[in-house]
């Protein structure tokens, strides 16, 4: 039985990327979730993949696994462009569906998703772990409580080493790009803060970088953004950079706050408080963001509790996503045919 002697969720894991050992696998064997099947492009690779994490059974395809009466969540890591049509596969056969970011492709098709989402009756959530770990619960309550004043600017930078090139992140036509890898993070992040901002962020302007033997795919891409309230903010990614950064620093009128590290907490706990009064360091925990999203999301499907992720907010990030890419002169991403 899974936590507080609830029937455990039931997962079917689309692909066997590597992502999914730590943000599911891990996650749902800390949880008391079932691991109930994988489905793969390779079947052999499926079942190294059930092997290696315990899955109880190899699905011979993605539309099987889906299709499956015993799985009741399905899981969703593929590439980017895959996100979009096997969520509205698994949500037209009535699964619950945890899908890795971005829910789609563009924003007309993550609308199409709520659509599904809605009228299968199930939940959806994209997958922005970051948001239930205790470091950002705590970027939130130094504003709400005033300590940092009222809310000035934000700026939030999430970059990593460059993959392979022939990496699936590289691809335009599977949605490809560091902005959709990476920068749906920061612009995410900035979209939370709306509470305390007078509402949510527009696009002010954007620039980018077109990665070199890829064409219309971004490298890096630095996102303008304006709040009602008169803050500004700061959305940037890279895909090639040297070396990782996942920050995010909020300047207030009385102080600022920044976490080294927003996007895995678990790798970096700390919170570097500045005010008149002096600088200190709080640390929020090492335990992984994404235990805390699994669990969230099975209270939601198990007891009905409300969750701060759905079908609206994946397109409303998915419409901001967008218009990033056309301000920085590239295309939104296309949809993958399936």
């Amino acid at each position: 039985m899974s936590e507080k002697g609830r029937e455990p969720l039931r997962i079917g894991v689309l692909g066997a990327a590597r992502i999914t050992g730590r943000s599911l696998i891990d996650p749902a064997r800390a949880t008391g979730h079932r691991l109930v099947a994988v489905a793969a492009r390779d079947r052999a690779r499926a079942e190294a993949f059930a092997a290696e994490h315990g899955v109880e059974r190899v699905a011979g395809s993605y539309a099987e696994l889906v299709a499956d009466p015993e799985v009741d969540v399905v899981y969703n890591p593929l590439a980017n462009g895959l996100h979009g049509p096997w969520n509205l596969a698994a949500l037209a056969a009535g699964k619950h569906v945890l899908s890795e970011k971005p829910s789609a492709s563009n924003a007309g098709e993550a609308a199409e998703v709520r659509e599904a989402a809605a009228k299968a009756g199930t939940v959806f959530m994209e997958a922005f772990h970051y948001l239930f770990h205790p470091v950002t619960r705590r970027l939130h309550e130094l504003l709400d409580s005033g300590e940092l004043g009222e809310l000035r600017h934000v700026e939030a930078m999430v970059a990593i080493a460059a993959p392979p090139d022939t990496d699936p992140r590289w691809s335009l036509p599977l949605a490809g790009g560091a902005l959709m890898d990476l920068g749906c993070y920061s612009l995410h992040a900035l979209r939370m803060l709306a509470p305390w901002a007078g509402g949510p962020p527009r696009l002010a302007g954007a620039r980018g970088g077109e990665r070199a033997g890829a064409p219309g795919v971004d490298e890096w891409l630095d996102a303008d953004l304006e709040f009602p309230g008169g803050a500004t903010g700061s959305a940037r990614c890279h895909m090639a950079y040297d070396g990782l950064e996942m920050s995010i620093r909020i300047t207030g009128s009385r102080g600022e706050a920044t976490a080294p590290n927003f996007v895995l907490p678990q790798m970096d706990d700390r919170i570097v408080v500045r005010t008149p009064e002096g600088e200190r360091t709080e640390h929020l925990g090492t335990r992984s963001s994404y235990t805390y999203q699994l669990e969230a999301f099975a209270a939601r499907v198990r007891d009905g509790a409300t969750l701060p992720l759905d079908a609206d907010d994946a397109v409303t990030t998915m419409a901001l996503v967008d218009d990033c890419y056309r301000g920085a002169g590239f295309e939104p991403r296309p949809r993958t045919r399936v």
